[in-house]
């Protein structure tokens, strides 16, 4: 079983910045492709970033330049780095995982919707 907690989470006030994270089993961290997604009160499953097996990466339009989404192999933990934080951006957010470790799959497209795993989130919340 497949098990992501997120950390990290927590209020801000707008142009400040959030690092979470999200640690696995080390059994598949380097191997599988790993994602970030949120979702708003009333909204829909947004995907944000999604990194694959090799290091590509991909991101949502409206965080691209601001988040920035790593993986550490050793220590089986994904980041999401968020700097300039918006209002907008207030959500709670997941981290997810899959097998299909490649793109065109592992897009950010795909994080909300189509990855097998993912954790219970943590919540952002960003001030005016």
């Amino acid at each position: 079983q497949v098990q992501l907690v997120e950390s990290g989470g927590g209020s801000v006030q707008s142009g400040g910045s959030l690092r979470l994270s999200c640690s696995g089993s080390s059994s598949f961290f380097g191997s599988f492709c790993m994602g970030w997604f949120r979702q708003a009160p009333g909204k829909e499953r947004e995907g944000v970033a999604t990194i694959d097996s090799d290091g590509r990466t991909t991101y949502a339009l409206s965080v691209e330049g601001r988040f920035t989404i790593a993986r550490d192999r050793t220590k089986t933990t994904l980041f999401l780095e968020m700097n300039n934080l918006k209002p907008e951006d207030t959500a709670m957010y997941y981290c997810a995982a899959d097998i299909r470790a490649k793109t065109p799959f592992c897009a950010y497209e795909r994080v909300g919707t189509d990855f097998a795993y993912r954790g219970q989130g943590t919540q952002v919340t960003v001030s005016s």
